[in-house]
Order: structure tokens, then sequence, then C-alpha cells
């Protein structure tokens, strides 16, 4: 029986008109430049996020880590929210493998900084402190319950670095369900920023890889970094070939994993035992904890609902994060909540 996955959108399988293109992508050395399918591919993204020029990576962590390396040399701060896929999933490696500072600042419920916390924390010239070069963002926001950054909070976190002279880059992953959701072009919301990545093997469905957008110049510092991470990849026009598919078709559908995660939400909020997070789901994700009075822990819920083929995530004691993605049907989501209903009840 096939599960119910809902543990993330990077469990997408590649769809058929993926593995077609995948299997008929012209290919060549894409370290030399050569590969047809990855310049196309990256021609494709840039136009889409309004850039010059962008660079394709195997990973979003590698993207975010390149793109803040570029930005950053040894020793210079790079501010960030506190609850940033970067500061909590990325194994620290900025500074492990660039000696980055991190300087984590309080993320707020709807995913920003306050703009006074970053200007507080902006380093004055000051030899005992390490100068701040970079702010990183983060769209949609993950641990803030896939929450939409607004283009207008792009641009006043702009307006900041600009007057210090930073950089500024983001952590769009899942950029376009950010633009899906509020009913804007990615390219708007990529505006703000001097780098972007993002992912297409999550709700896109791709089965690997991102895409560092930026200037021209920008990405040659990238793609010089990419190398030195062992990210520069030969005949990859093949993986190149499901994220044009993916670009090219899979965005506006986005919207109905939006529609998806609202039924699960309802369907879930009927359900005693489960408290919602207010305002969930903002895009994909619903984030939802057990109520005091149940006496059992979220893994034991979750090792429940495996044994009926649901999988589902868990992000703290009492605490599940569900996503929808290309692969849920309406029926996965009344019955992964049945399932989730007869367990709270006979627990």
């Amino acid at each position: 029986m096939k599960p119910i996955d809902l543990r993330s959108d990077t469990v997408t399988q590649p769809t058929p008109a993926m593995r077609e293109a995948m299997a008929k992508a012209p290919v060549g050395d894409d370290v030399y430049g050569e590969d047809p399918t990855i310049n196309r591919l990256q021609e494709i993204a840039a136009e889409i996020m309004g850039k010059e020029a962008a660079l394709f990576v195997p990973s979003g962590t590698m993207g975010n880590l390149a793109s803040i390396l570029a930005h950053c040399g040894r020793g210079d701060e790079v501010l960030l929210g506190d609850k940033a896929h970067t500061v909590i999933y990325e194994a620290g490696g900025i500074s492990a493998l660039g000696g980055v500072h991190s300087r984590q600042l309080p993320n707020q419920a709807d995913g920003t900084i306050l703009l006074e916390d970053i200007r507080a924390a902006i380093r004055p010239n000051d030899i005992h402190q390490p100068p701040t070069r970079l702010i990183a963002l983060e769209n949609t926001h993950n641990r803030c319950g896939g929450v939409a950054l607004s283009p207008a909070y792009g641009w006043a976190v702009r307006a900041i670095a600009e007057q210090y002279g930073l950089f500024l880059h983001l952590d769009g992953a899942r950029i376009f369900n950010a633009s899906v959701a509020q009913g804007v072009s990615a390219k708007e919301l990529a505006q703000p920023f001097d780098s972007v990545t993002f992912c297409l093997s999550k709700g896109l469905c791709a089965p690997v890889g991102a895409v560092i957008v930026g200037s021209g110049s920008f990405i040659n510092q990238v793609r010089r970094i990419r190398k030195q991470l062992g990210g520069g990849m030969r005949q990859a026009g093949i993986l190149a070939a499901a994220g044009i598919v993916a670009l090219e078709t899979m965005i506006d559908r986005l919207a109905d994993d939006h529609t998806k995660a609202k039924k699960l939400a309802n369907e879930l909020a009927l359900i005693p035992s489960l408290v919602l997070d207010p305002g969930t789901p903002y895009t994909n994700m619903v984030f939802l904890n057990i109520s005091p009075e149940f006496p059992h822990t979220a893994q034991w819920v979750a090792a429940k609902l495996k044994e009926r083929g649901v999988l589902v995530g868990v992000v703290g004691e009492r605490r599940f994060r569900l996503v929808t993605h290309y692969w849920i049907e309406d029926k996965d989501v009344i019955e992964a909540s049945q399932h989730f209903k007869e367990i709270m009840a006979n627990g």
C-alpha cells in the first residue's frame, strides 16, 4: 500500500513528463559550460526571477551556502533569523566551511525580523567586532508556519541594506508557494534581493536540484565556490531537464497544494485533542499541537499513524508539521484525518 506521506514536499517523485524529459535530454559537460539543458534551465530561471544570471546546484543547502560564501569573507557576519533554515538545518556550514559568523535575530510569528532589530544588530566599524556584510531572509518561512513574506517587507529590508552598504540574500526554497499564495510574481518577490536560492525538488516535484540567481558577476563567483564545494556536475542535464518541466508546468498548480492544506486543517480542527496554530495553513504546511490532556507524545501518535500508512512530520514533543504536495490527493486528506481522529479518540 502506498503511504500517505505528509512529512514534507521533499518526498515528491518526478512526474511522468519529467521522466520523459530526463530520458531525452541533450547533455554536455557542465563544468565546461557545455550542457545545453542546464544552460537552458539557467536562462529560464534567471528570466523568471528577473536577474542577470543563474546557476544550477545540487541542493538548496548548497545554494544558500555558496551564496553566503560569495557575499562574505572569513570573519564577516551575516544577520538572519533565529528560526532560519540556514541556522537550524544546514549543519553550520557557513561557519564550518566559510568562517562566517551568524548573528541570529528573533523571528516574529509572521517570519519577519523586526526592522529595528536589524538596524540595532549592524556592527559599527570596530576592530573588536566582526563586520556586518549580509542580511539573509527566508520565504516562505519554514519554521514560522510556511508563512509568506511580502514584497513590501523585502523592500523595507533592502532600504536598510542599501543605507549600510550590505548585501541581501533570500533563501527562497519555496518562493513559488509565496508567489502563488500572495498573487504576485516570483520576480516581484525576488527583486529587492542581490541573490536568491530556490528549490526545484520540493513542491515543484523535480528529483534533484536548486538554482541560485543574481548578477552576472555574482554568479561567476558562486560558480567557483560551487566547484570548491564539490558541486561541479558533468552531464547533469538529465537532472536539469526535470527542472525545466517543473518551472514550465508546476508553479501555478501549487495553489492546489494550498487548497488541500486548508482542507486538511479544517478536518483536523474538528478533533478535540488537536490544537492548530492560529492562521495555519498559510501555504502548504499545517502546524498543530497535541492538547495537554492527551496522554501521549507526537512520536507515539506518529508511530500509530505509520502503522496505518500515514507518515507525518514530528517537530516537537507534542507538535506536528504536515505538508501537502502534488502526490497528496483529496481522498488522502480525508483518510489521514480519519486516522488521526481514531487514534486521538482511542489514546
